[in-house]
């Protein structure tokens, strides 16, 4: 250990200069401070937890887009079966006219008629009226069975796209069922602090303010399942870096209805959604990622998971976690804490958005 020289003056001059350097080994340590608008290290859970409830909200979405899609196809097929039914219905009369007709007229045979011919042209006449009446009965006979052969295969069509509307039914089921069990899997992994805080956590439930508000669908492919995007337009938020074109659209409707605390989207590092582009996070506080949400911020807050959640169809949305708690489209709000329990991995002061 270096002995502080003995003169007063020079003394009091080490003492600085040994503060000085005292503070510096304790910063180089520490790391640099972080800004108040600094991000979120992830999304809180485990790197797991969040690719089960990545492919469990994304099943849910295929498979209700794939039930929302055999619904459409059932009602045109329906409405096509009961114009088949009401051609089928006058295909039957029409066959049944022509044997009112024959019992009336006691139609004699075809060799019977052309021999009491009185002469050649009345003969061909003859001839002539006979063919033309089996043709007539030909083709309604033939329309007939034709028309019944449609009306078996629209009903069997229907009873295709019931059996696949049942088929989704349990896959958005199972997909549903799989993000419960991440997220029971996550919960028993919890501290019992960590639980605590769950069960004591925001409960989601404020619908009112600026949460009602109604957003701009974003664009889906013509059969309205979701088209496939990357990471391809500028993030317009101070992070940098690039987001999808439906993460772009979900922010600008968000500000749009007037949310407009500090955003953060893309982040090169980790894991999650924010390195892919398809996630922000949604300062509580005006000025950027504070401690835990309290008073006007906590509403700001709720009001604005709120809104995502009212617009999830519009909006693509996966997942949004808030106040430890996720949303799910499958299960709707659950239990949700981060490993650090600060404010950060446990979402309370920020709303987290991943997209499709």
């Amino acid at each position: 250990m270096i002995d502080p020289p003995s003169h007063p003056h020079l003394k009091r001059r080490w003492i600085r200069v040994a503060a000085v350097m005292l503070l510096g080994l304790v910063i180089g340590l520490a790391g640099p401070m972080a800004p108040a608008n600094a991000d979120p290290d992830d999304e809180g859970g485990t790197a797991e937890l969040r690719d089960q409830l990545d492919k469990a909200s994304r099943g849910y979405l295929d498979a209700q887009s794939a039930l929302k899609r055999s619904q459409g196809k059932q009602q045109e097929q329906e409405a096509s079966l009961r114009t088949i039914e009401q051609d089928l219905v006058t295909r039957v009369e029409a066959v049944a006219e022509l044997g009112r007709a024959a019992y009336r007229t006691g139609r004699l045979s075809p060799m019977s008629a052309l021999i009491n011919s009185d002469s050649p042209d009345r003969f061909l006449e003859r001839a002539n009226a006979l063919g033309m009446v089996a043709a007539n009965e030909q083709r309604a006979i033939r329309g007939l069975e034709d028309t019944k052969a449609k009306e078996a295969s629209a009903t069997e069509a229907i009873k295709t796209e019931v059996r696949e509307q049942q088929r989704q039914v349990a896959l958005m089921k199972a997909r549903k069922d799989q993000a419960e069990r991440a997220l029971d899997v996550a919960a028993k992994q919890q501290k019992a602090a960590a639980a605590a805080a769950a069960r004591s956590g925001g409960s989601g439930s404020d619908t009112g303010g600026s949460g009602g508000a109604t957003a701009t669908p974003a664009k889906r492919n013509s059969d309205g399942s979701w088209p496939t995007e990357s990471c391809s337009v500028d993030d317009p938020t101070p992070a940098n870096g690039c987001i999808t074109p439906r993460t772009l659209h979900a922010l600008q409707q968000a500000k749009a209805a007037g949310f407009t605390h500090y955003v953060s989207c893309y982040r090169s590092g980790g894991s999650g959604e924010h390195p892919k582009g398809r996630a922000c996070d949604f300062a509580a506080a005006k000025g950027g990622f504070e401690g835990d949400a309290t008073g006007a911020d906590k509403t700001y807050g709720t009001n604005l998971a709120n809104y995502f959640i009212r617009n999830s169809d519009q909006l693509a949305v996966l997942y949004v976690i808030w106040y430890r708690q996720i949303w799910l489209p499958s299960s709707g709000w659950k239990a949700y804490s981060g490993a650090g329990g600060d404010p950060s991995s446990d979402h309370t002061n920020h709303v987290h958005l991943s997209v499709y």
